[in-house]
Parts: C-alpha cells; sequence; structure tokens
C-alpha cells in the first residue's frame, strides 16, 4: 500500500486464530514482509471485536472455529460497529464451518482463503495468502448490519412482453447480495433464475445448501442437459470449474478455457442467454472484483433484453458493475436492495402472492 506522497505505508493487520500451529506460520509469513505489521493477535471473537475498536488495523485475517464467540459472530460485530476488511482463513472440511463461513461473507467478510494444509506445493499457500491479504486490504467497507435493509423505491409498471428467464452473476461480496436478491422475489417464482457467482472451489461445496436454507427458494447446483423448462421455479448455480450455458433450451456444462481467469463465467452465460433467447432475458450484475459479466451484459441488452448493474454506493467491490456502465450494458443502474423488485417487475409475467 501507498500513503499520499508516494511513501509505501505499513499494512496494519490483526491476527485471529485459535491454533497455535497456524497462528504460528500465519505469523512468520507476515513476519518476513517487510511492509507488513502484525498489530495485535486474538484467540477468539471476543478479544478480536474488542482488538478491532482499539487498534483500528487496516485488515483482519480471521479464522472461523473460534472459542466463545466464533468468526461468524465476530465478523458480524466488526462489520456492525467497526467495519474492517476481513479475509477468511479457514477449513473448507467440516460443513459447520463451510456454513459460518458463508454467513460470515454474507455479514461483510471480503473473501476467504483454505487454511494451509501441507498438501500446496511449497510457498504457494503463502504467496496466495500475502496477495489475498493485500488485495482484501484495499477493499472499502462499509457498516454492515444482518437483515437491516432500506426499503426499495416505487417500481415502474411492468413491460408487456412476457420473458423466459432471469440471470444474476456476482463475485467479491456476493454471497451477501444473491442472498438480498433471492429474499426480495416471490415465491414461487414464475421463470427459471440462472447465477454464476465466483467463489473459491474448495468452498464451494455447500454454497448452494447455505443459499437455500437463506431464502424461500429451492437452491441448486446445475445438471448437463436439463431442460430450462424444467427448472422454472428454482435458483440454479453455475458448479464449480465449469461454465454454465443454455443450448437449444437446455442447460449444459462447458469445459472451455477460463474467461477473464473465471471458471463458471458471468460473461459465458450472459453470452448464451443472448444468442438462445435475445429479448426473453432479464439479467443483473452485482458486485465483484475484475470485468467478468460486462461484455455478456452488453450482449444481452444488444439482443433486447432487460439488463441491470448494481451501484457503486451498496456494491463491496465496484468493479464488474463499473465495467458494466462503462460498457453502456446497464439500462438501469440501482442499488442491491431495488435489484430483485425491479427483475420482478421487469419480467412481465404474473408471480405468486408470495412465501
Amino acid at each position: 500500500m501507498t500513503a499520499a506522497g508516494g511513501v509505501k505505508k505499513t499494512l496494519r493487520v490483526l491476527l485471529v486464530e485459535d491454533s497455535p500451529t497456524v497462528l504460528a506460520h500465519i505469523r512468520e509469513v507476515l513476519q518476513q514482509q517487510s511492509d507488513i505489521e502484525i498489530v495485535g493477535e486474538a484467540y477468539d471473537g471476543k478479544h478480536a471485536v474488542a482488538l478491532c475498536s482499539q487498534l483500528r488495523p487496516d485488515v483482519i485475517s480471521m479464522d472461523m472455529m473460534l472459542p466463545g464467540m466464533d468468526g461468524q459472530a465476530a465478523t458480524e460485530a466488526i462489520m456492525a460497529h467497526c467495519p474492517t476488511p476481513i479475509l477468511i482463513v479457514s477449513s473448507s472440511t467440516n460443513r459447520g464451518e463451510l456454513l459460518r463461513t458463508y454467513e460470515a461473507l454474507a455479514a461483510g467478510a471480503v473473501e476467504v482463503l483454505e487454511k494451509p494444509n501441507g498438501r500446496q506445493p511449497p510457498g504457494e499457500w503463502e504467496r496466495r495468502y500475502i496477495t489475498l491479504l493485500r488485495l482484501v486490504a484495499r477493499i472499502r467497507v462499509i457498516t454492515h448490519v444482518r437483515a437491516r435493509h432500506q426499503p426499495p423505491a416505487p417500481l415502474a409498471a411492468p413491460l408487456p412482453v412476457g420473458r423466459t428467464v432471469l440471470a444474476l452473476g456476482a463475485s467479491t461480496g456476493g454471497p451477501g447480495a444473491l442472498m438480498q436478491v433471492l429474499q426480495s422475489l416471490p415465491r414461487p417464482v414464475p421463470l427459471p433464475v440462472l447465477i454464476v457467482m465466483h467463489i473459491n472451489a474448495v468452498f464451494s461445496r455447500g454454497f448452494a445448501e447455505w443459499l437455500d436454507g437463506q431464502t424461500p427458494h429451492r437452491v441448486r447446483y446445475a445438471k448437463d442437459g436439463e431442460s430450462l423448462r424444467d427448472v422454472t421455479g428454482e435458483i440454479i448455480l453455475a458448479p464449480p470449474d465449469v461454465h454454465l450455458v443454455v443450448r437449444q433450451g437446455r442447460l449444459a456444462l462447458s469445459h472451455e478455457p477460463p474467461r477473464f481467469s473465471c471458471k463458471p463465467s458471468v460473461d459465458v452465460l450472459f453470452e448464451s442467454l443472448a444468442a438462445e433467447m435475445g429479448s426473453g432475458v432479464v439479467a443483473a450484475l452485482l458486485t465483484g472484483m475484475g470485468r467478468d459479466g460486462a461484455s455478456g451484459l452488453l450482449a444481452i441488452r444488444r439482443a433486447g433484453g432487460s439488463t441491470i448493474a448494481q451501484d457503486e454506493q451498496t456494491s463491496m467491490v465496484y468493479g464488474m458493475p463499473r465495467e458494466a456502465a462503462l460498457l453502456g450494458a446497464a439500462e438501469r443502474i440501482l442499488p442491491l436492495n431495488e435489484i430483485g423488485p425491479a427483475m420482478k417487475s421487469l419480467s412481465g409475467v404474473p408471480w405468486g402472492a408470495g412465501p
């Protein structure tokens, strides 16, 4: 990090970890960086919250499984009272820890990395950790209190034409954003909802289950060859490490190369929808780092579909939506709380009474 005037700024890190072995390893990794300072160490969530308020670190490295107040609860408290960028360093082998990790991401944590397990090539985990920590520290975070949302603004009348599919793309900050959008859609949804979410494949195993539990809808991963008609009313996620596309009215899983280092890619899904359904698509691009999804959203708009991008104020990372706005891909740029109602309105088809 560089301060004003070009002077390199020391990155101040709060380290939260209850395993002495993992703590010692991370401490050693951080101490090897001349521009990183460990300003505090906490072994439980309550201590982490107190140190965050006292020390005001630039970034927090947060374990999930902690004695007393766990990492999820600590993240929620920190984001509500002293918002600070958080990198979760967690195990992916325990179902309960996975679900806590998704909750922490929804509460405002920025990114997640698997704990070192000795199976990675020498130095690989350490390089990835330092890179992510520096990246997370640059993210602007805001006070984030779970379930405290502003009511949506009044919506324009729906278009007279009925749509055939809703589509969403998200990356950094996506778990919480997707949760809010899906919670705002009444059940049953009269159309299929297709989603590409960038999440570390190691942590993707329980994500559909978690999202299913957070919303009134059935959420699951796509299966190759399913008819789009047969998934009406369901929320369908792209599985990890494959692209999700629609071909001849069916879902297909593609093993084509990554797009912008992303697999699954939002662009790949959106471009297939533009080619397959044209004006029958309502698509939204949510918070995320990079540019994946922007050109795909433009393809949908050019094909006559309705397009939305999340605004800067409510995006954890205004990267993907910003690229869409710069391309002219988004007909509407909306705050997060208005995106679900807008998609419902733009669908132009009758909906159920709600959950």
